[in-house]
Order: structure tokens, then sequence, then C-alpha cells
């Protein structure tokens, strides 16, 4: 009797096939993308805050000498904005963030130094030098007329005091405060000028998509290109990509136009959160009927390998 090698030759495609998904298909990926560690969102580039903020004198400085509240709203504390995301865009390139979650969102040496020096914090000196006169649009804080890192320093300690806990801010809110001003998500609704409602009457509709494309065109001309729609970067990336990126932009795009988000690990990991939630709902449904299917697959294989026996046994 020959020996039945079809047992054999089912471990060999299997055997292949795992070995082409998980180390080709990786190995793959690896030479077509740069592949770059994360830094765990320090900032270690960034001076580290040397003194002990002080939440009261800071308040005095966000809401008076250090003018945040010209440009930024603040929500928590009852301040608006002074202008509609469209004409603040128009202004500015993009809308100023409210300042409410900021100290939740924002490592804290990077609030510190976006604050002295905002180019530099953002990474974007490349397209802002002040030496040419090229300016960036938020204008940088030089100080009450007392110790300039104290003041910062309090400042930072300010936003920290008015934000919501780690465990209180949603992944809906770190996004919207990181990301939300220059990308949309179109499976949430999401644009750059927020969740857009539903209307009904078409022309008010109409309406909030005409601020919105003002809102893209200003920000197009800023950016030089409109930042793409993140609905599925989470499953056309993934994680690691988008977590280094956001991290340090340059490192992957030299001279792009992208900012540094500057969030702290803790946002980032809300942020990821936000686009998986968005990008790919159903991927815990998904993982537990892919495990029955491949144990459908498992048995199906016994019992058929165990019924073309039984066929076929007087044939050897």
């Amino acid at each position: 009797m020959k020996k039945n090698k079809e047992p054999l030759i089912l471990a060999v495609v299997v055997f292949f096939s795992l070995l082409t998904y998980y180390l080709v298909e990786p190995f793959a990926h690896s030479q077509m993308h740069a592949h770059h560690e994360s830094e765990g969102f320090e900032y270690k580039d960034l001076p580290a805050l040397t003194k002990k903020g002080d939440a009261a004198r800071g308040k005095d400085l966000v809401m008076g000498a250090g003018a945040c509240t010209g440009c930024h709203s603040i929500e928590k504390a009852g301040v608006p904005a002074s202008m509609e995301p469209q004409m603040a865009a128009a202004s500015y390139g993009v809308n100023p963030p409210d300042l409410s979650n900021a100290g939740a969102v924002y490592s804290a040496n990077f609030l510190a130094d976006l604050i002295k020096n905002p180019a530099h914090a953002l990474m974007v000196e490349h397209k802002f030098d002040a030496a040419k006169g090229q300016m960036h649009p938020m204008v940088a804080f030089y100080g009450a007329g007392g110790d300039m890192d104290q003041e910062v320093a309090d400042m930072v300690a300010y936003l920290q005091s008015i934000a919501p806990k780690a465990e209180e801010l949603t992944p809906a809110m770190a996004f919207e405060t990181a990301c939300g001003r220059c990308h949309a998500v179109h499976y949430e609704k999401w644009t750059q000028i927020g969740t857009k409602p539903t209307f009904k009457k078409k022309q008010d509709e109409l309406a909030f998509d005409t601020k919105v494309l003002d809102y893209q065109d200003a920000l197009t001309k800023y950016m030089g290109t409109l930042p793409p729609d993140l609905s599925i970067y989470i499953r056309s990336r993934g994680e690691h990509y988008i977590k280094t990126f956001v991290e340090n932009p340059q490192q992957y795009l030299k001279g792009t136009a992208m900012p540094r988000v500057g969030v702290n690990a803790e946002a980032a990991d809300k942020v990821i959160e936000y686009l998986e939630d968005s990008g790919d709902a159903k991927r815990h449904e998904r993982s537990e009927i892919g495990m029955k299917v491949m144990i459908y697959i498992i048995i199906f294989a016994i019992f058929a390998l165990l019924w073309k026996k039984e066929v076929w046994k007087d044939l050897h």
C-alpha cells in the first residue's frame, strides 16, 4: 500500500501560508514603509518644566497678559470663541483649539514650549522662520514682567487644573482637541468645524456644508494640501504608524507642514481608540466570529478527511 501523503501536503501548505502571513508580509511592509520606534511621547528635545506652577496666577495670565482668550475659547471657564471656525481659519489658517481639555491632552513640557515658541514646539520652523519674517500665526508669549519660566509654569498649571482627569477624558474629546480641527472622519459625521447634525431643511444643510468648504479652503492654503479624512486610517496604516507619526511627523515626511501634535501617552491611546471605534467598529465581533470560523474549518477538515478515507479505503 502507498502511504497517504495528503495530511503531509496539507501540513506543508498550512506551514507556508502561515510563514507568508506572519513573516513575509510584515517584512514587505517594513521595507515599503520606514519603521520608527516611539519615544513614549516624552518629547526629550523640549525643555522640562523646572518650576512648580500656581493655577490661580496662571488663570490671571491666561485671561489677561497672556492674551490666550483673544484667539482661544475655554468653554470650561465660560469663555466663548471670538469667531466662527471658518472665520478663524481664514484668519489663522486653522481654528485655534478650545483650551478646556488642553491640560489633559497635551504633554506639560510641550505646552510650555508651545506658549514660548510655537514653531519650535510644533516642529514647523522650516515653514515659519522668524528670521525671514515668516511668523507663526500663534503669537509667542514674551512674559508679563516677572520670571518668564514661572509664568509659563503657572499657565500650564491652570490649564491642567481645569482639564478633565485622565479617566474622564473620552476618546472623542482627545481626538477633537488633538486632531479634529484639521482632519475629518466622515464615518462619525465629524467635520473640521464639528459634528454634522441632521438637518430638516436642505438649505440648512447646504449652509453648513458651505462653512465646511470655506474652512477646508483656508486649511488647504495653510497646510499646502487638505489633511486626509481619517475614517479608515487605523486599518490602512495601523496603530504603530499613526502613533509614531503623530509623535514626530518629520521623521516620516521631512518638511511636512503637519505639526507635531504634542499629545501625552494617555491621550494618544485615546485617539487610537477613537480611530478604532470609528474605522473598525466591528473588530471585536469580527475576532469572535473569526475564531468560531477557524474552529469550524478545523472540525470540518477532520470529518472530511475521515469521510474520504472511508469512501476510498476499498481502492487502496
